[in-house]
Formats: C-alpha cells, structure tokens, sequence
C-alpha cells in the first residue's frame, strides 16, 4: 500500500516531468500554429453555434434543400458539419458559397462576444517578444480571426500568417493544408514547430504534417477525445505553457 508521502512524491514526479515535457516541446518551438475557435478565444461564448447551425439547416430547407442533410447531421447542431455535408453532395457549388458566406458573416457576428480564453494573450505577446514566429490554422474564416486579434491588439503578433477556410471546404482540417500553408510561408520544416489544438482533427491534421502536437482542453470531455486520438501532451490550462515558456526565456 502507497504511502501519503510515497504518493506526494509519485505527483510530484509526475508533474516535474510533464513541466519537463512541455519545456522541450517550447524551447524547440521555432514556428508556433494555433487553432483559432478554443486555444485562443471561445468564438461562441455569446453567439450560440447551435443556433447558427439551425438557421444554416432552416435557410437550406427554405431553399427546397432539405434532403441535403442526414437526420444525425441535423441533429448534431454544428455550423461546420453542415457546411461539409453540404459540400460533399455539390463541391464548388453556388450553393456551398452561398451557405459558406453565411456561416461567415455568424462567425464575424460571434467574434464581437467572444470570450478569450485565459492565458492565451499573454502566452501570444511572451512568444511574439522572445522571437518565435506565430500563425494561426483554423477552420474558421480568416475574416473572422483578423477581426478578432485586431479588436484585441494581437494582430501584429500573426499577420500576415492568418490560414483558415478557403473556398475548397475538402481543406478543411484534419487535411494538413493550413499548416503547410503556414510552413511554406514561414520557411519553417515541421520539426521546428508546434501546434497548439484543441480538437482531434486538430491532432490528425497536425500528425499529417509532421508537426508536433500540444493540446489544449478546458474540460475533462475535450481532454479525453483529444487523448483518444493519440494526444500525448495535453494541459487543461495555457498558464503553465506561458510560466514554463517565460522560464525558458
């Protein structure tokens, strides 16, 4: 039987070598990729996603197009799998440019209440101030994240190096096409960077890149999905990725 001080020192060991981890993970960091809607900001704290998603299914039902979507992906309530559904019946339609506009003018609705997630511009501003090079990769509008950052300050610490949703919705993430957007860019080979994710196809999309993979999860639900994926590194916080990142400084 584990003693009490036989266990404290089990924890201790445990979190001096995941602080270890993370440590290498920063200091070999060149280039850092951030997903967008998680790690940097909550885009629909005060702009429900589930109801953007019903009125995508509603507009595309009022178009006659109600066959369009499964039952599931109706009931699933989320913008972008409708806006795929739709693209793998009519790729590069009208249609899909029309229902891609909406789904962008919501998200640019949404970035005006978005709730920043805590940690993350401090952790922006200390990586931009000790030399690291940062780009955003995200399945959101470009549009949405320049209006975002702006409103907070932070867009010089990205731009130009914003890479999100392009009219080819089959280059959405878990395909790499962000991320090596941004490498190319960036002149970066992906062992010199990082991906700070919240999401599997964030994980996939890093993996398929060769770029390794820090996850970000700001409740038990998102941290398990995100280690069923293969996650190996995950914290429920940035404050120790910016505390550790400042030590290494």
């Amino acid at each position: 039987m584990t003693s009490d001080t036989e266990q404290t020192e089990l924890v201790a060991a445990k979190t001096e070598n995941e602080t270890e981890r993370l440590r290498e993970l920063i200091e070999a960091a060149r280039v850092v990729l951030w997903d967008f809607d998680g790690p940097i900001c909550r885009l629909f704290a005060g702009h429900s996603a589930e109801r953007v998603a019903r009125d995508l299914v509603d507009w595309l039902e009022g178009q006659g197009l109600h066959g369009l979507l499964t039952a599931s992906q109706r009931e699933l309530l989320d913008p972008h799998v409708v806006l795929r559904a739709v693209d793998r019946r009519h790729p590069g339609s009208d249609l899909v440019a029309e229902l891609e506009e909406r789904l962008t003018q919501e998200e640019l609705r949404a970035a005006s209440s978005a709730m920043p997630t805590a940690w993350a511009d401090p952790l922006i501003r200390t990586w931009t101030a000790v030399g690291a090079r940062l780009a955003i990769t995200t399945n959101n509008s470009p549009r949405v994240v320049r209006a975002y950052l702006d409103g907070r300050g932070l867009l010089s610490c990205f731009a130009p190096h914003v890479y999100g949703r392009t009219t080819d919705l089959r280059l959405l993430k878990p395909h790499p096409h962000c991320l090596d957007r941004a490498l190319h860019t960036l002149g970066c080979a992906p062992p010199d960077a990082l991906m700070i994710g919240d999401t599997p196809s964030d994980l996939q999309a890093a993996t398929r890149a060769g770029v390794p993979f820090l996850g970000y999860a700001h409740n038990a639900r998102k941290a398990k999905l995100l280690r069923e994926a293969g996650a190996t590194r995950v914290v429920d916080s940035l404050e120790p990725v910016l505390r550790t990142l400042r030590v290494a400084a």
